[in-house]
């Protein structure tokens, strides 16, 4: 049984730093080829901050986090993070860590998805 466990969140002012942490049961992040950090605002779309090509060891960022968030893996400590820096009131929203045994991660439907951690940015 696989199952993501993401921690890290809470509440930060704008122009601050966060970071959050994705830990795999289950199965090692070796074994999973893409990994990814999404995020779900209400009333707003899941929007995917950060895309990690595990084999190609290539990013990916959409211009809204580029330069502020960055995605990490630490495969001794089986955990992936997302940096946040210069934190803005738009940043806030429920975070997620998926995984997928794909080669393609351009898309939506991962296999794995974490229960999810709230960041919450004030003025």
């Amino acid at each position: 049984q696989v199952q993501l466990v993401e921690s890290g969140g809470g509440s930060v002012q704008a122009g601050g730093s966060l970071t959050l942490s994705c830990s795999a049961s289950g199965i090692t992040f070796s074994s999973l080829n893409c990994l990814a950090w999404f995020r779900r605002a209400p009333g707003k779309e899941r929007e995917r901050v950060a895309t990690l090509y595990t084999r190609r060891h290539f990013k990916v960022y959409p211009d809204s986090v580029k330069g502020r968030f960055k995605i990490t893996l630490d495969s001794a400590k089986a955990t992936v993070y997302l940096w946040m820096n210069s934190l803005k009131p738009e940043d806030t929203a429920m975070y997620y860590c998926a995984a997928d045994l794909g080669t393609e991660c351009s898309k939506e439907d991962y296999n794995y998805w974490g229960q999810g951690t709230q960041v919450t940015v004030s003025s």
